[in-house]
């Protein structure tokens, strides 16, 4: 009869960060029978920032006033003072339904001050503000799923 094994199978712990390297993935969870191994890595900090691109207008639009005027909107929104997401999941702007949001437009925020929550795997995860300033812009509304690098904040 086959013993069953104690302990943490290192190798296979291994295995899946070789997996993250080659794929460039940055969290990887595996389950089989009662263990479940998950293995996750910081992404480098270029891919922390957000890209922005318009997308390009109908050829009929291209002449039209509103069109134009919503352009340098989006270009004026300097991607350092903007928050974005650490991970996949749902944001949530208060700290319970019906609760006042954390923060609001035109709100002074201390940096480590919590702006919202995202639950990621049915964990709240509590984001801090990166920097002290004025909260500009919210760019995600309550119970909205957000990917890893969305624009989540304004904070100037």
């Amino acid at each position: 009869m086959a013993e069953k094994k104690t302990g943490i199978d290192q190798a296979l712990i291994r295995d899946l960060a070789n997996i993250l390297k080659e794929t460039d993935l940055t969290e990887i969870e595996v389950e089989q029978d009662a263990l479940r191994i998950r293995v996750s890595r910081a992404a480098p900090a270029a891919m922390h920032m957000p890209a922005y691109s318009v997308a390009p207008a109908p050829v009929a639009a291209v002449a039209a006033a509103p069109a134009e005027a919503a352009a340098p909107a989006v270009a004026a929104r300097d991607p350092k003072n903007t928050v974005a997401s650490p991970m996949v999941g749902t944001t949530y702007l208060s700290p319970a339904p019906g609760a006042r949001p954390f923060v609001e437009v035109g709100q002074t925020v201390k940096e480590g001050q919590t702006i919202l929550i995202i639950e990621a795997m049915k964990t709240m995860n509590q984001i801090p503000a990166p920097r002290s300033g004025k909260v500009t812009e919210i760019l995600v509304t309550d119970a909205q799923p957000v990917e890893f690098g969305e624009a989540l904040i304004v904070i100037e």
